[in-house]
């Protein structure tokens, strides 16, 4: 069923998701401070992981590819919401609106599975602390990492490769900034069909990664219970910090993806809150959890600023 509009060959988008916000230099400013310190926090993380050599073993390469993965995930749509708010630039070429959406795409189901792969490497350390370097190796760290960007790469391919030949009857992104929903709506066609194709996609990446973090939740939290109270303690902290991270990205997750198409309904300045949310959030909080708080990478800091 198509509109009954006449479709045209579109060059540009132009961003509508913000025209109601009331304040946008004060909700540009909160965005623009929020990603140069999540920027700066997992870049300084990635450095020090890379130029010292002790750091080089599992659990830091995959630190170092959440750093690599929130920096993708973040960037690939702060600047286009900050040029919005800021300058009141809001259009965009339709090639770069649809690499933006790619590259946001890719940054979610990456966080997914770097969060997933994390929790793994963690019930690993619990339960076979005497074998684990054994079991993962670094070559192996590096292989299992390489293997998900390419799952990532080919589940995200899925959205240009629906929306590219579809016609296009309206310009105007209702959204704020270019994702596979905004795009979809701009087209002639009924877009339900492609909705619920994609969510049976975000259905599977999202349930199968969050269970899989919790059964490793449960795992570990069963292997302290047999550990000392010193060994409880840390892991306990461990734990808390992993769900933090998760409860931030996976609950505006669940509620615009899934949700939204079983029938709750969310205002636009609501969705665009939720969904901005879920990039920064984890974006910033990250570094901090993962990284700031293991001993080895903060001392590093330290002894960095005192040479300096």
């Amino acid at each position: 069923m198509t509109s009954q509009n006449t479709s045209f060959k579109l060059t540009e988008f132009i961003i509508g998701g913000f025209d109601t916000t009331n304040s946008p230099v004060v909700v540009g400013a909160v965005i623009l401070i929020v990603y140069v310190i999540a920027v700066v926090a997992n870049l300084v993380n990635i450095i020090v992981i890379i130029i010292d050599k002790k750091l080089h073993k599992p659990m830091y390469l995959l630190i170092c590819n959440l750093a690599v993965v929130d920096i993708l995930y973040t960037s690939s749509t702060s600047p286009t919401m900050i040029r919005v708010l800021f300058a009141g630039v809001k259009t965009v070429s339709y090639v770069p609106c649809l690499i933006q959406m790619f590259a946001f795409n890719l940054g979610g189901v990456m966080e997914m599975f770097a969060l997933s792969v994390m929790a793994f490497d963690r019930l690993i350390a619990v339960s076979c602390p005497f074998h684990y370097h054994s079991y993962l190796t670094n070559a192996r760290t590096l292989v299992l990492t390489y293997i998900l960007w390419m799952v990532g790469f080919s589940f995200v391919s899925v959205f240009p490769v629906i929306l590219i030949p579809l016609p296009h009857c309206y310009s105007e992104l209702r959204y704020a900034f270019c994702d596979y929903a905004s795009i979809l709506r701009t087209t002639c066609v009924n877009p339900n069909y492609y909705f619920n194709l994609v969510a049976i996609i975000i259905f599977f990446l999202v349930f199968f990664t969050f269970i899989f973090i919790c059964l490793s939740y449960v795992g570990i939290i069963f292997f302290v219970k047999l550990s000392s109270n010193n060994e409880k303690k840390k892991m306990g902290s461990t734990c808390l910090s992993h769900l933090i991270v998760v409860t931030c990205y996976y609950c505006p997750v669940f509620i615009i993806s899934i949700l939204t198409r079983l029938g709750v309904v969310l205002t636009l300045e609501a969705r665009n809150g939720l969904i901005i949310g879920s990039i920064l959030g984890p974006s910033l909080v990250n570094p901090f959890v993962y990284c700031l708080r293991t001993k080895e990478i903060k001392d590093k800091i330290v002894n960095m600023f005192k040479k300096s």
